[in-house]
């Protein structure tokens, strides 16, 4: 068992583009942006023999008075959990963790898997993940959105948004973050959009629509294999009139399509919430993700969502603090959350 080092990040990332069940979000340099971003540790283990890694397993700890003390695979990420070629380093790696977790006393140790590990451990069923294979065809993509959806798109293009790709995140943190102060959630911060993009490079991809000149939305997105994931995204007060929103997700599609990519994973979404229609309403079938929890010091699962009623007066208020009180104040808060 061994702690990935710099000098292994090579070998490691080598191994999650071939692994099956590896993600983006098994990348080494999310162990840069965890820790550099928001200052929590980290360990990133991983099993190798006769010189090749087996398994990986990235963990990150937050230890917050507010939101209590956890060991995750890995927070700010939709996937995590264990990635292995046998069931052996599988094991070993699931054992180091728990090991650690007990070590470290955290409430609870959390796999964000796409598929079940422990039939046994508590689980939260709140969150499912949306993905799609994509026609090699831009127009049949077109088409296989459902008729009100594509109406929308339309709506988009009549309206004559005119898309771009930025270098840097100035545009973008403007969308996104107005966005999420509509919604009352804490803003990230604008170095961790700036360290996404520098790490991650050229797999990391600003899309920003505007209407003569001036924003409209933009979305931060990830690509990892043949996928292509908009991870973070928003619209400022104009997109919903103008279809922004809808326009931008089709032009980030078609734009994937073109260079050959082949899944479009619009992420994750709580049940019940208006993000979760919106994605439906694109002809996306909802998969359950698995997110799965071994207590230590806690005796219940974490709640930590806006959908939690006891956020409710939290979230008013958020709505209700200015847009540049909020960017000072957000960062803050949601580096605890994960």
């Amino acid at each position: 068992m061994s702690i990935l080092s710099p000098d292994k990040f090579r070998i490691w990332d080598e191994f999650v583009m071939t692994c099956p069940e590896a993600t983006f979000f098994h990348r080494a340099g999310w162990k840069q942006v965890i820790e550099q971003a928001f200052g929590h540790k980290t360990w990133f283990l991983y099993i190798e023999e006769e010189g090749e890694i087996q398994g990986i397993l990235p963990l990150a700890e937050i230890n917050s008075l507010l939101f209590g003390h956890s060991l995750s695979a890995l927070p700010f990420c939709v996937y995590g959990g264990i990635a292995a070629t046998s069931d052996s380093a599988r094991t070993r790696l699931d054992q180091a963790a728990q090991m650690l977790a007990a070590q470290l006393r955290v409430d609870y140790l959390e796999y964000r898997n796409l598929h079940p590990l422990h039939q046994d451990w508590p689980t939260k069923s709140l969150y499912v993940t949306f993905r799609k294979a994509m026609d090699a065809d831009v127009e049949q993509n077109m088409l296989a959105i459902p008729r009100k959806q594509r109406a929308m798109v339309r709506k988009g293009i009549n309206h004559d948004l005119q898309s771009s790709l930025d270098v840097t995140t100035e545009r973008f943190f403007q969308a996104y973050s107005a966005s999420v102060h509509r919604l009352g959630t804490p803003v990230f911060s604008r170095n961790y959009f700036q360290l996404l993009k520098a790490i991650f490079a050229e797999d990391c991809e600003l899309l920003v629509i505007t209407k003569d000149g001036k924003v409209v939305s933009a979305v931060m997105s990830f690509y990892f294999r043949d996928e292509v994931l908009p991870y973070y995204g928003g619209g400022t007060d104009a997109a919903r009139d103008l279809a922004g929103n809808d326009f931008m997700y089709w032009e980030l599609m078609r734009r994937a399509c073109e260079r050959g990519y082949r899944i479009f994973d619009f992420g994750r979404s709580k049940q019940g919430t208006g993000s979760y229609s919106f994605k439906k309403n694109w002809g996306f079938e909802p998969q359950p993700l698995f997110y799965e929890y071994q207590l230590h010091q806690a005796k219940t699962v974490p709640e930590h969502n806006p959908l939690n009623p006891k956020y409710r007066l939290f979230i008013q208020a958020w709505q209700k603090m200015p847009l540049t009180l909020a960017n000072m104040i957000g960062p803050h808060i949601v580096r605890n959350l994960g």
